[in-house]
């Protein structure tokens, strides 16, 4: 089971996570409109009612299913009439308590808003329904000879890595969904549908809506349809993975690289311990120690030149090991022994939670913020797993704790807020793209000022005067 918000987040929130009542005549009126699509039963409730992170809260009161932009509208416009929090339901597969109902209210869940819309190869842009997971969206799109490069890792749904404001392993090269997000359809706080942006690749027309929604967590409107950017199909890709003596010499190899300009579209960092952890959980034979795991996109000729180059720098560095995964199987054996780190590291302590972080930093920061906060986790006796978009800055930690002993909450809390502390200090961010939610709350006020947050503040209240769109999160009423 999740175990209960930690003392300080309690005592942050406390505001936050009173319970507002769903009251029955708006549950019966939820299944007048829905039928079956509205369910009341504790096990759905429960799934809607939980995410990746190690938070609890209690479930939502209901769960629609919507089909349809004007199910979203709907629902909403019922939740307002009642003032009852909306909380939009992807996958699940978030890590900070967004999904969590911290007052109450209904979930709704837009993972059957799965149809691909408008495939405009031409434009190399692409709309979609806000259920639509990045792994449908390139199983659709391939015959095209374009991809969408957006890989958080899990796979994810457009609308919600659009709220997150998500990014993943290749966003060194093709960036994040801020920069690949077109136009989005919003289901606003009163129930009104309205349209952000366009597919034409730049526009000076009013206020940019589709990057105050590209974040947002939900707390401003519900995502309902998503137009993105597209991608020529790399002529030939080229991976490889490489060994180092210290996860210092692993990271300044990657400063090189990227001061250099190679354009390298993927370099993903693991240390020694959670290599141990993959080899475990995906039956791989991995070298215990740290790796980058890199991906070259281009002309056959440009590849080899980028891989030659990266060779070079890392045997300057130490490297002895540079192995090549030249077939598709080979690449997505790594990328798939890569994504499921985390579970790896799940199933290396069973029972436990992890405590999930991820900061950003200049790349020029990364060697020394990573070394000190490794010291910091290893003096104490809590089990950790350690990866990293590191081209652009961005590491993860995960600290995995039995949910029944408070004292290791309390130790890898701690070492969060250190971790963050340091990142800040750096003049870094306290997420990369986990996202704000429950967890991060306190840290966005260090970073980015009262003066900022209040302005955030300000609009919310604007445009979600009762406080439903999904309340609670990035930060207080």
């Amino acid at each position: 089971m999740n175990a209960p918000l930690p003392p300080h987040l309690t005592q942050h929130l406390l505001p936050a996570i009173a319970q507002r009542d769903t009251p029955a005549v708006l549950i019966d009126a939820l299944k007048a409109r829905f039928a079956e699509r509205c369910s009341t039963a504790l096990v759905v409730r429960e799934q809607h009612g939980r995410d990746e992170s190690s938070f609890a809260s209690p479930p939502p009161s209901a769960v629609v299913f919507a089909e349809s932009t004007q199910d979203v509208a709907d629902a909403v416009k019922l939740a307002a009439l009642h003032n009852v929090p909306v909380i939009p339901f992807g996958v699940g597969t978030s890590l900070e308590g967004h999904l969590l109902a911290v007052q109450g209210g209904i979930s709704v869940d837009v993972s059957r808003m799965n149809r691909v819309l408008h495939i405009n190869a031409e434009d190399l842009t692409v709309t979609v329904q806000a259920g639509v997971t990045r792994k449908q969206l390139n199983e659709e799109v391939k015959s095209t000879g374009l991809f969408f490069p957006i890989d958080p890792g899990a796979d994810a749904t457009l609308g919600g890595m659009s709220a997150t404001r998500a990014s993943g392993t290749n966003a060194v090269r093709y960036g994040t969904m801020r920069e690949n997000v077109l136009a989005l359809e919003v289901v606003t706080a009163s129930g009104e549908v309205i349209r952000t942006g366009t597919r034409a690749k730049k526009s000076s027309a009013g206020y940019d809506l589709t990057r105050l929604m590209v974040g947002s967590e939900g707390t401003l409107g519900v995502i309902t349809e998503v137009t993105v950017k597209l991608y020529p199909l790399p002529e030939a890709i080229s991976a490889a993975v490489c060994s180092f003596p210290s996860i210092e010499a692993a990271v300044r190899t990657t400063i090189e690289v990227i001061q250099m300009g190679i354009p390298i579209a993927r370099v993903e960092l693991i240390d020694g311990n959670t290599i141990r952890m993959v080899n475990k959980h995906s039956k791989t034979t991995l070298r215990e120690a740290p790796m980058l795991l890199m991906e070259f996109h281009g002309s056959p000729n440009s590849v080899k030149e980028q891989a030659e180059l990266v060779q070079e720098i890392a045997s300057g560095h130490g490297s002895d090991a540079f192995e090549w995964a030249s077939t598709p199987e080979e690449r997505t054996r790594l990328w798939a022994a890569r994504h499921n780190a985390y579970f790896a590291a799940l199933q290396s302590r069973p029972g436990c939670r992890a405590i999930s972080t991820d900061t950003c930093v200049p790349i020029s920061r990364l060697a020394d913020c990573l070394l000190d906060s490794i010291a910091e986790v290893d003096a104490t006796p809590i089990p950790y797993f350690l990866v990293g978009h590191v081209g652009d800055g961005n590491f993860h930690f995960g600290y995995l704790i039995d949910p029944n002993i408070p004292e290791e909450r309390r130790i890898a809390e701690e070492l969060n807020h250190k971790l963050v502390s340091r990142a800040l200090a750096l003049e870094g961010t306290c997420t990369g793209e986990h996202g704000v939610g429950l967890h991060k709350m306190d840290f966005l006020v260090t970073e980015a000022g009262d003066g900022a947050v209040n302005m955030m503040r300000t609009i919310k209240h604007a445009l979600d005067p009762q406080n439903i769109m999904n309340p609670g999160k990035i930060f207080s009423w």
